[in-house]
């Protein structure tokens, strides 16, 4: 009767449990019932105060009514995930990235997952006042993604060159420049120098550079007069680091804090440039009983001064990374209490599983230039005016023997670890348990003891 103590109608209440799919039968009437469902339940929902108002029990009548809408999201994502699919998608044709595809589904499947107006109000909310919408974002895709065949298509469809890269190309290509305000790429020769721009935050990663990172990084991988990527942190004007570049901060934890930061930037972020990093380009037409046939490069990373978090993680798909001696590499994942993107998964290739554990569950960090953190790098420089030379070095060395010899290597060497389909059960379970660690009051209570969050300013 918690609904009902909340001021709930008792005759709604009753109509809507009345309406809970029972038996799961053919995929048109399952998705009508469900859909029904969801949108009777939703209403009850939005007539309850908003999150910061409720009274106990109407925040536990919240409570119940989330998990038994969510309970029946997961129900019908299990039965129908490639049914789902295959409407959003033109039965495979179609590549959605997944920002296209959960507002297509929103549309398609009223109450599965939420539309766009939805998340407009829901991202004006602190992140402790959310409602926590973005949890059936996360069950979808969790479900799209341990579908083989409908989450081997979603991954094509990620490694896809995005249309702003595409529009962009000729210009790149005449120029050799692309100043595309958080990310700047420029071709010197036969490498292209990506560089990641946010200085009033220590070149933390959020929602405006990360679009700008992956189109920059398209642009690289798009040229045929560019060999090898270079990726690095753009130069700072902060009176602590001015004049310095910086890997990267990782993530914005005070725009996460202020819920300016979706749960999809995880998402996007992993499956877009990330894996973009690592697997390269995937051609025009989707083929998943085909080898691997990716336009893919080599990348150096050039870590200057530290890489956290997010800029870390980066560290395990580059082919080669030179990092000045004291350079601090760590994954706060533990302070965050949100799951560093692939970590989980690549890190141990560098480190070993004990050190991985170590660093992910307990926080130690690693040092350029130490035992533990030369681990991570391939070649340690003593001081930032060094590095210049040292990535010129590394890129001669890199384009000395052709590109496709050294292409065909990495890609054998993935292959060899990290299989595409591995790549897709980690992103399915990834993404159900990212969207819990995401709107946990436990990182709402992390980001305030750990980072002083609630004292920042965006």
């Amino acid at each position: 009767m918690t609904l009902e103590a909340a001021g709930l109608s008792e005759r709604d209440v009753a109509a809507w449990r009345s309406a809970t799919p029972t038996a799961l039968g053919p995929f048109p009437e399952a998705a009508r019932a469900t859909c029904e469902f969801l949108t009777r339940g939703e209403d009850l929902l939005q007539r309850l105060p908003p999150r910061p108002e409720r009274s106990e029990t109407e925040e536990a009548a919240a409570h119940e009514l989330a998990v038994f809408l969510n309970d029946a999201r997961a129900d019908f994502m299990r039965a129908y995930a490639a049914d789902v699919y295959g409407a959003l998608t033109d039965e495979l044709r179609l590549p959605l990235r997944v920002e296209d595809l959960v507002y297509a589904a929103g549309d398609l499947y009223p109450g599965l997952v939420p539309t766009r107006s939805a998340m407009q109000l829901e991202r004006a909310r602190k992140l402790a006042d959310k409602e926590g919408l973005e949890i059936a974002q996360g069950l979808f895709l969790s479900h799209v993604l341990a579908e083989p065949r409908a989450g081997a298509h979603l991954v094509w469809a990620m490694l896809r060159p995005t249309e702003q890269a595409l529009s962009l190309l000729d210009a790149f290509r005449s120029s050799g420049v692309a100043d595309l305000g958080g990310a700047y790429v420029e071709r010197r020769g036969r490498a292209a120098y990506v560089e990641l721009r946010n200085p009033r935050h220590l070149n933390a990663e959020d929602g405006d550079t990360l679009p700008v990172t992956e189109v920059a990084v398209d642009l690289a991988l798009l040229d045929p007069e560019v060999e090898v990527g270079v990726f690095r942190g753009g130069v700072l004007d902060h009176p602590r680091y001015a004049g310095r570049r910086i890997f990267g901060a990782g993530i914005n934890l005070t725009h996460i804090y202020m819920g300016r930061l979706d749960y999809l930037f995880y998402i996007t972020r992993d499956m877009g440039y990330v894996n973009k990093l690592y697997r390269g380009l995937m051609p025009d037409e989707f083929r998943p009983d085909e080898p691997e046939q990716t336009t893919e490069k080599l990348w150096v990373a050039a870590v200057e001064t530290y890489a956290i978090g997010g800029a870390c993680q980066l560290l395990h798909v580059m082919d080669h990374v030179i990092a000045v001696r004291g350079c601090r590499l760590y994954l706060p994942a533990r302070k965050e209490g949100i799951i560093p993107g692939a970590s989980n998964l690549r890190l141990a290739r560098s480190v070993g599983d004990r050190l991985a554990r170590q660093a992910i569950l307990s926080g130690i960090e690693f040092e350029a230039g130490t035992p533990h953190g030369d681990l991570m790098c391939d070649e340690v420089v003593e001081s930032d005016s060094e590095m210049d030379a040292a990535v010129a070095a590394r890129v001669d060395a890199l384009t000395s023997s052709g590109l496709i010899n050294a292409a065909a290597n990495r890609k054998a060497m993935r292959v060899g670890v990290e299989p595409l389909d591995v790549f897709r059960q980690y992103m399915a379970s990834y993404c159900r348990e990212q969207v819990y660690c995401h709107l946990s009051p436990a990182l709402v209570r992390n980001l305030e003891e750990n980072w002083n969050a609630h004292q920042r300013r965006l």
